[in-house]
């Protein structure tokens, strides 16, 4: 009799599964790049400028579309002459390659302070793993705030006046920040086709990792999603904030304010992985720090809110654990073995508290197994906090392909 209603409970869900695939919506555009906009100050006027930037794609398409941010800014941005075209070395463009970019069939755009404009459709095909380089003039004007993602790992360049459609720049200046650049979404070629939003600090942006080479955590995941025919139509948005806290703003806005933007207006977001909380723990031993008496049921309840909020919307939340910190004997900074504490206690939370659809431990794919509060020395980029590149292609590793089912 146990065997019959075993049987009968999983002919019910390989039924239902099966249906709420069939009823999943096929997405027309799904993010195939991101960066999280955030403030960031600029040494030089950006007026009467170039800007030419190289993105990396996660998820082939038969056309695209540029998002372009103005988030944080105080006033209008006026942009225009926008290019994309294939990426070629020195921020050079591959002959042959290059498209010009229009906006409501214009080529300009004035962007409201803070809002961002997707451009018009693009037949433009591009395979997984392509590196595009998006190039536009801001005409002169004041740019009090410019809206960027800072910790880019990967080289741009600004150079004077307009050269957008050439072939390559004159008197450029290089900077490792994307800037008013937003996302390229495509028009996907998998009918299954969707995006795993990566959210959330250094670590999921890829700090310390080879610059240009594409050997954030995400990027490793993304190849990893490519190879299996599974999951080839998955996209990678790496939505990481240097500093990024989850209840205050850090060095941008914190995961409760820029949940909406970042992750659930995603086009065509269907997943999150979840790794967010190493830098409100850190505030423990900053005596001055509003976080400083921080308690794991302060971060556990918050992140109970966004994953609700995901949930709201259908997309599912992959909690993941936080890395360890900290050289082998310890630190003798005050604060520190509390920080240790609510760290572990927070872990303990993610991997057994049932609030995410899915877990991945990246804690104990990179820890020492003979001194648990630190990194493994193969996986640690010599700071005790950031991995190197072995260590986020192992945290890649660690994530099992077969939660994000189609």
């Amino acid at each position: 009799m146990k065997t019959r209603i075993v049987l009968i409970a999983a002919l019910v869900f390989s039924t239902l599964h099966t249906s709420l695939a069939a009823d999943r919506p096929k997405f027309a555009w799904v993010g195939s790049w991101g960066a999280a906009p955030m403030p960031m100050k600029m040494k030089d006027p950006v007026g009467d400028s170039t800007f030419r930037q190289v993105v990396h794609l996660s998820l082939a398409g038969e056309a695209l579309r540029v998002t372009l941010t103005n988030a944080f800014g105080t006033a209008p941005l006026t942009i225009s002459n926008a290019h994309i075209a294939l990426s070629s070395a020195g921020g050079a463009i591959q002959p042959g390659s290059d498209h010009p970019l229009t906006f409501n069939q214009r080529n300009d755009i004035v962007i409201p302070a803070g809002a961002y404009i997707v451009s018009d459709p693009l037949p433009m095909p591009v395979a997984e793993a392509s590196n595009l380089v998006v190039s536009f003039y801001l005409p002169q004007q004041a740019v009090d705030t410019p809206t960027c993602h800072q910790t880019a790992i990967s080289t741009n360049y600004i150079a004077p006046g307009n050269q957008s459609a050439e072939p390559s720049l004159h008197d450029a200046r290089s900077q490792t920040s994307w800037c008013f650049l937003q996302g390229v979404e495509v028009q996907p070629l998998d009918k299954h086709a969707a995006a795993i939003v990566t959210l959330g600090d250094s670590i999921t942006d890829g700090a310390h990792s080879t610059v240009d080479a594409n050997r954030r955590y995400p990027d490793d995941l993304a190849a990893l999603l490519a190879a299996d025919h599974k999951t080839a139509g998955l996209a990678v948005l790496n939505e990481g904030i240097s500093g990024g806290r989850v209840l205050y703003e850090g060095h941008g806005p914190s995961a409760l304010q820029r949940f909406d933007r970042d992750v659930l207006a995603q086009p065509g977001v269907r997943y999150v992985i979840y790794l967010e909380g190493i830098n409100d723990i850190g505030q423990i031993m900053r005596p001055d720090s509003p976080e400083s008496r921080l308690t794991v049921d302060e971060l556990t309840f918050a992140t109970t809110q966004l994953v609700q909020r995901a949930h709201e919307h259908g997309v599912q939340v992959i909690g993941a654990t936080l890395l360890p910190f900290g050289p082998v004997n310890g630190l003798a900074r005050p604060g520190w073995q509390r920080a240790q504490e609510v760290l572990n206690q927070y872990n303990d939370w993610v991997r057994h508290s049932g609030v995410f659809d899915a877990v991945v431990d990246f804690n104990h794919a990179v820890a020492d197994p003979n001194a648990p509060q630190s990194m493994q020395s193969r996986y640690d980029s010599g700071d005790h906090v950031h991995p190197s590149d072995a260590g986020y292609d192992a945290m890649a590793h660690a994530i099992d392909l077969s939660i994000f089912s189609k």
